[in-house]
């Protein structure tokens, strides 16, 4: 899973690992996610895997769900050295399926499909042959359960060797289990929050059935990291990266700075569309309180000067940051490596940081392939290639909310650590229309003090994104007795576990009334404030 020379971390040969191999369900990120949760490290690749290549031994093997049929001529099947490894084995809906294909091909297109709430019955195998695994996955579950079906196809037979576990009343062969071997079948899904005893579940296959040890700590995460660091870069090698303040990027920071101080190179470039006062605060932050050290290019100007008359297409303002970006951050490493170059004390620069994180990481292992569309700011890790830098990437491992327990761990104040998403090209992208200095300053004030009242009414940690944006027209308003024609306030607070879809805020009335006395009173140019509650889809989360 390395990339563009950097070594890989490898924590599956320090800490026990369960496999994933994903079919390309929609849930499978889900499994990983609830074994993390458990403090058992889990990998996932894709279905296709061929274990010959790999280099360590899973402690146990889950199959996911999938959108296909095993009985098609092109369905997915797995490497038939799977069932050849003498460790555990878990199939989920379509993985279920897919071990009752390689026993005896006993699926067929259901003639009811099930999705939503099931019940499920537990069926238990006490004295029974091979009942000493066999009752091990619902241990511990009561009898009648409530589930999470999403199928059309079920099993028409059991395989041979196979007992029921579990049913429903639409799913005869719900559950099931090898007589002699521990391989397991479920046609639920546990990993979905709607079951609710799902997580106990998986916990006993882990746990219990593979032996797995829960010592997925942040903590242990920390000193293999910083040691692996170390060894990469050597006594003298130094490392350049991108900051903006968020969490991905500091805690990385953060991280690096710990394994080889004054040698890690953070650069802020503020590009003139960053919040209110951003740019010193996070120089502050990074500087004084974490000892990282930054540089901060002020290129306000330049980037404002290219966006003049760009008026009315959001992917062109993308592009002029992202690729001016790209411009100013090389000036600036060039600028840092010159220095370098004539420090006895250093080596040269070898490595660029980059705070990727495993949901990127899984987006191109899927089964199903990389999104046909990547977002601007997943393309920084090819931003130097003509450099011929070398990625280091310390959280390519881990979750967003696993980033945020790192970033505690480290010290990273709780403020930064459970900070909103921002947009890479900023509030370039919440201004509808052209973006000039004014129009920044309008945003920027309208969004300091709609997030500045999010924090007093304490719903900050809440949402998951909270903004203000500036729309493309005027409205007539009255202030101080005369007729005004001034500008427009849109506020767009959504809640959302995934980012791929989200709702609006439920904010009460008394709420949105002081926000938007305090905009029309505060913020010179604008007389009228609204709110957005266009759920995602079909909205997206930004405006642009």
């Amino acid at each position: 899973m390395a990339t563009n020379g950097e070594l890989p971390i490898e924590p599956h040969k320090t800490f026990d690992t369960i496999l994933v191999l994903d079919f390309g369900s929609q849930y499978s990120h889900l499994i990983t996610r609830r074994m993390r949760e458990l403090n058992v490290y889990c990998e996932m690749l894709p279905c296709t895997q061929n274990l010959a290549e790999l280099s360590w031994k899973p402690k146990g093997i889950i199959l996911s769900g999938g959108p296909y049929s095993v009985y098609w001529d092109d369905a997915p099947h797995v490497d038939p050295a799977v069932f050849e490894l003498d460790v555990p084995i878990l199939g989920i809906c379509y993985g279920l399926q897919e071990i009752a294909w390689h026993f005896g091909k006993n699926v067929l297109a259901g003639e009811k499909r099930e999705y939503g709430h099931a019940f499920l019955k537990v069926e238990r195998h006490e004295g029974g042959s091979g009942s000493g695994h066999v009752d091990k996955l619902f241990q511990g579950l009561e009898d009648d359960m409530e589930v999470w079906m999403s199928h059309g196809d079920k099993l028409s037979n059991l395989p041979p060797s196979f007992v029921t576990i579990a049913t429903t009343t639409n799913a005869p062969f719900a559950g099931m289990a090898h007589q002699e071997k521990p391989y397991y079948g479920i046609q639920f899904h546990p990993e979905v929050t709607h079951t609710p005893r799902g997580k106990h579940l998986l916990k006993n296959f882990a746990v219990e059935i593979c032996k797995a040890k829960q010592d997925w700590t942040m903590g242990k995460f920390v000193d293999q990291e910083i040691a692996r660091i170390k060894a990469l870069v050597g006594e003298k090698g130094q490392v350049i990266g991108a900051v903006s303040g968020g969490v991905d990027s500091t805690v990385a920071a953060k991280l690096m700075q710990e394994a080889i101080g004054d040698r890690f190179h953070a650069v802020l470039v503020d590009n003139g569309v960053l919040r209110l006062n951003e740019a010193a605060q996070v120089k502050e932050t990074l500087t004084e309180h974490l000892g990282i050290n930054l540089t901060v290019v002020d290129a306000s100007e330049r980037f404002l000067g290219l966006l003049k008359g760009v008026t009315d297409d959001p992917e062109k303002k993308r592009k002029i940051i992202g690729n001016t970006f790209i411009e100013v951050f090389q000036e600036e490493a060039k600028k840092i490596a010159a220095a370098a170059a004539g420090s006895s004390k250093a080596g040269e620069i070898e490595w660029l940081l980059q705070g990727t994180l495993y949901p990127d990481v899984i987006e191109s292992i899927s089964f199903k392939g990389p999104s046909a569309t990547i977002k601007t700011h997943h393309n920084v890790g090819g931003l130097l290639a003509g450099m011929h830098l070398k990625l280091i990437e310390p959280l390519r491992e881990l979750f967003k909310d696993e980033v945020r327990e790192l970033g505690t761990n480290l010290g990273i104040p709780e403020e930064l650590v459970w900070r909103h998403p921002f947009p890479g090209p900023g509030i370039a992208i919440r201004i509808l229309g052209e973006v000039t200095p004014e129009q920044v300053r309008i945003a920027r004030e309208a969004d300091h003090i709609f997030i500045e009242e999010i924090r007093a009414a304490g719903l900050y940690r809440k949402i998951s994104q909270a903004f203000a944006a500036l729309l493309p027209v005027k409205a007539v308003g009255v202030m101080g007795d005369k007729r005004v024609h001034n500008q427009v306030i849109a506020l767009r607070a959504v809640e959302t576990s995934d980012f791929m879809t989200a709702d609006w805020y439920p904010f009460d009335g008394q709420f949105l009334k002081k926000v938007s006395r305090r905009i029309v009173n505060e913020v010179d140019g604008v007389c009228r404030v609204v709110y957005d509650i266009t759920s995602k889809p079909p909205g997206t989360i930004e405006m642009e």
